[in-house]
């Protein structure tokens, strides 16, 4: 990196803490955490994460509206709005036991909700930037990242950081667990996947391919896959067990926002800027499907415990439920955002 771009760095990062403090200072009167039994029906801004329940009865969603809405899949139906966070909402996962939904935002928080109740039980705090993803490991710990370059894990036990992971460069935009929690992968703004022992901190294996940001990470249901996906316009499958880049998925017109693996590992959908979301067969890297609805950029994606759904959402405001075998839409949630607005 040049010292020009060097700078650069520095003042969008100057920037990006300047206008999380102002954020936090807008909302820190009103901030809250409700449930709401008649809640208006979706985000009213871009949707930045969905994600299903363990057992498959609830999704939430999250946006830049400030809220984190539940919904009834089956029925499509909004069931509750968590608010609490102080701006954007920008990721969510639900622990493993389908007890708690974590969540992250442009307040530098994380924060715990009971995911039956909606009631909001914990502010984890550390983070000096946007937390821009978290994930739970299979044990139950807590991973988080941002835009302080920083990969925190946390014990929802006590809401105490265990462990600060530091090692890549610039802001850090994923991060997941494998199936056994024994390895745990980011990636962000220096264009590598980095994989790391959750227990030392140490970190393993770099993954270096794409010639930009990486967005984008999962794992294989399996563990033996590890797919990535980012501003390059590319999805990158690679083994990690070595390291080794075993094949290159390109069909995207522009950047990949995200990838999702079907339960059974046979199918990888992956979606982006050019406002599709894609289906490809892990047997022999082909597409077989593009899924077209959403009228703007496509920012999450989420399979159903059963993979018999996959939730899509985005720039548009609305969240998608598609039937990934047929290859059809089955609803819509939300409204979507008239175009000029």
């Amino acid at each position: 990196m040049s010292p020009s771009d060097g700078s650069m760095e520095e003042r969008l990062a100057a920037l990006e803490q300047r206008v999380t403090q102002l954020e936090a200072d807008r909302y820190q009167a009103g901030a809250r955490a409700t449930v709401d039994a008649t809640p208006a029906q979706g985000h009213t801004a871009v949707v930045r994460a969905v994600v299903f329940s363990p057992d498959g009865n609830t999704l939430a969603s999250a946006g830049n509206d400030g809220t984190v809405r539940l919904w009834d899949p089956a029925t499509g139906a909004q069931t509750a709005i968590l608010e609490g966070h102080a701006g954007r909402v920008r990721a969510a996962s639900f622990s493993p036991d389908g007890i708690t939904l974590a969540t992250g935002g442009d307040d530098g928080t994380v924060r715990l909700w009971d995911a039956a109740t909606g009631r909001h039980t914990a502010v984890l705090e550390g983070h000096a930037g946007r937390v821009r993803s978290v994930a739970f490991s299979p044990q139950g710990a807590l991973a988080s990242a941002g835009g302080d370059g920083k990969v925190r894990l946390w014990d929802i036990r006590d809401g105490e950081c265990m462990t600060a992971i530091e090692g890549q460069q610039g802001r850090v935009r994923a991060v997941v667990f494998s199936p056994d929690g024994a390895t745990l992968a980011s990636a962000g703004g220096d264009g590598t996947v980095r994989l790391w022992d959750p227990d030392s901190g140490a970190c393993t294996t770099v993954l270096e391919g794409h010639t930009s940001w990486v967005r984008a990470i999962a794992f294989s249901p399996d563990g033996a896959t590890l797919a990535s996906a980012g501003d390059d316009g590319t999805v990158r499958l690679w083994d990690p067990a070595d390291g080794a880049q075993r094949s290159i998925l390109e069909a995207h017109a522009d950047w990949v926002s995200s990838v999702a693996f079907s339960p059974d590992r046979d199918v990888l959908a992956s979606a982006g800027e050019d406002k599709t979301v894609r289906l490809w067969d892990m047997s022999n890297g082909r597409q077989i499907a593009i899924l077209v609805a959403h009228t703007d950029s496509v920012w999450a994606l989420g399979f159903s415990p059963d993979g018999r759904q996959l939730a899509s959402a985005g720039e548009d405001t609305t969240v998608r439920l598609w039937n990934p075998a047929a290859g059809h839409l089955e609803r819509t949630l939300g409204r979507e955002r008239l175009s000029g607005l």
